[in-house]
């Protein structure tokens, strides 16, 4: 005998979809701003989304002997986006970006940097380069 299927509030499950629709494109669109941006700064973006067994790479660019493994964070104010990076996720990335580098024997030579793109409604990109594993960035980081 089957089971009877209890029903789930529709409402409240179509909600979380269209919230995590809207939430992967806006996440999508932030990170082509930043891509545009650190063109704009010279920059050559090598990837997009680059996923390892350590984490995702929002964006791998370089300039010059930098390779800049970037994090996008899009929050409602720019302070916000800077304090959305914490010291695991921030681990996370340094070990992925350091796979990524491991892994094309083409970019290593080059310098592994950690950056933050900053985005926020009404105000332009905040790129800071250089991320300290264990930095306070509100105090480091003039907002």
């Amino acid at each position: 005998m089957k089971k009877p299927v209890t029903p789930t509030a529709p409402d409240r499950r179509e909600g979380r979809t269209r919230k995590g629709r809207l939430a992967h494109t806006e996440g999508h669109a932030a990170e082509w701003t930043a891509a545009i941006w650190l063109m704009l700064k010279g920059y050559q973006i090598l990837g997009f989304r680059l996923k390892t067994h350590h984490g995702e790479l929002d964006i791998l660019a370089r300039k010059g002997a930098v390779l800049a493994a970037v994090e996008v964070k899009r929050r409602a104010t720019r302070a916000a986006a800077i304090e959305a990076l914490g010291p695991v996720q921030h681990g996370r990335l340094v070990r992925a970006a350091g796979a990524v580098r491991k892994a094309r024997p083409g970019l290593k030579g080059l310098t592994l940097r950690l950056d933050l793109i900053a985005l926020a409604p009404g105000r332009l990109p905040r790129h800071i380069r250089g991320l300290a594993a264990e930095t306070d960035l509100d105090s480091r980081y003039r907002l």
